[in-house]
């Protein structure tokens, strides 16, 4: 099997080094820019599995960098580093294609977990890119819904909440792992966002009666098709 390829952008010489050497330990390849331009070009001349990107660099930030990626590569996972901690940059990060979001200071046990996971996900995605929610076909990959002839064009998180309630149909999908998932905290105001979310889906999915999603109070919400 060959080792995963990160392209990890830090402006920081002791902390790239320490991630850099650390990821190399554990069989990653690893290529490490110092500022957002070096990233691009290194990602452009060396394919990488996965981007590790800080938010705060010199000549181009992380969120910049993430956004012109994305214009040519919607899939390609995205780690945010960053010493941020308040909702609204977690929000940012994700409006821009992030795909997760680690604070600082973070363990090397947690940043390979979370690469890993994001890793497995996509890999998922690709194999089920047409998920079948009762009469509805479910393109997550094209963030597309149909229904017949019928398509609609879902936003980048209505396309992962929905994705999330599709792995666990029929099953509950815990409350605070999504909200931390998709929104970076589980507090009051993104709850309240999260449920604008989920009530933009119901009225998605309403042309089959069959569907529901359905509160389980304390708990999160079902998927039930």
């Amino acid at each position: 099997m060959n080792n995963i390829k990160v392209l990890l952008a830090e402006d920081e010489p002791s902390l790239g080094q320490i991630v850099k050497e650390s990821l190399e330990t554990r069989n990653f390849e690893v290529y490490h820019a110092q500022n957002g331009e070096e990233a691009y070009k290194v990602y452009k001349g060396n394919s990488p599995d996965i981007l590790v990107l800080d938010v705060m660099m010199p000549k181009k930030d992380g969120f910049t960098l993430a956004k012109e990626i994305r214009q040519e590569n919607k899939h390609i996972p995205i780690i945010f580093l960053t010493a941020k901690s308040q909702p609204k940059d977690v929000v940012e990060g994700f409006e821009h294609g992030g795909n997760d979001y680690l604070k600082k200071p973070f363990s090397m046990e947690e940043l390979i977990v979370r690469i890993h996971a994001l890793l497995d996900r996509i890999s998922l995605k690709k194999n089920n890119e047409n998920i079948k929610i009762g009469n509805y076909i479910f393109n997550h990959t094209k963030q597309l819904l149909q229904l017949n002839n019928n398509e609609e064009l879902l936003t980048h998180r209505e396309s992962e909440l929905l994705f999330y309630l599709s792995q666990q149909k029929n099953e509950v999908l815990d409350r605070t792992f999504i909200l931390n998932k998709l929104w970076g905290d589980d507090d009051f105001f993104n709850a309240r966002s999260m449920d604008v979310f989920i009530s933009k889906l119901r009225k998605k999915l309403k042309n089959d009666e069959n569907i529901q999603i359905i509160n389980v109070r304390g708990y999160g919400y079902k998927l039930i098709c």
